[in-house]
């Protein structure tokens, strides 16, 4: 038997009705084979950064989960769920029904087209941090080797709107 290990994921939404599709996202991911959710922040209102003008304000969360997956086989899932929750692929950064970024898997590194563990951009993204640290503010990001709490107060949360 596959023993569980922890993975910290990241979630947003700016189109359609942005809570109801994290709440949906959370339900699908909770409910599927080999994985199990251990908590989640709230909701975090933030601009976007990059993409097209014009597009809405994002809502953000993250979630911390067990799974006995492999970051290959949850990558694939959380993709699933974002195409059944509506996301179209248009343009980069651009509006979306739902993003789940996997940004960090315990005792995994990957560097390849398809997965990059740790994520490359979260030790840089408030949106990213300020929902990470409801949950794991003493979690050490292995990049700047500061707690995501403190990374997360250096960057002041710049993005974060409301």
């Amino acid at each position: 038997m596959t023993s569980e290990r922890r993975a910290l994921l990241a979630l947003g939404s700016n189109l359609g009705e942005r809570e109801g599709n994290l709440q949906r996202a959370l339900e699908l991911l909770g409910s599927s084979e080999g994985v199990r959710i251990t908590q989640h922040s709230s909701w975090h209102e933030t601009s976007p950064v990059g993409g097209p003008p014009g597009q809405g304000d994002f809502l953000n969360g993250a979630c911390e989960l067990m799974t006995t997956c492999s970051p290959e086989s949850l990558l694939a899932r959380c993709l699933e769920i974002e195409e059944e929750l509506g996301r179209v692929r248009a343009e980069q950064d651009g509006p979306r029904t739902l993003d789940l970024d996997l940004l960090w898997f315990e005792g995994e590194e990957r560097d390849e087209v398809s997965l990059t563990l740790p994520h490359p951009r979260w030790e840089e993204r408030a949106f990213v941090l300020a929902p990470l640290a409801e949950l794991c503010p003493e979690q050490v990001l292995p990049g700047c080797g500061l707690t995501v709490s403190a990374r997360a107060e250096a960057l002041q949360c710049e993005e974060v709107v409301g």
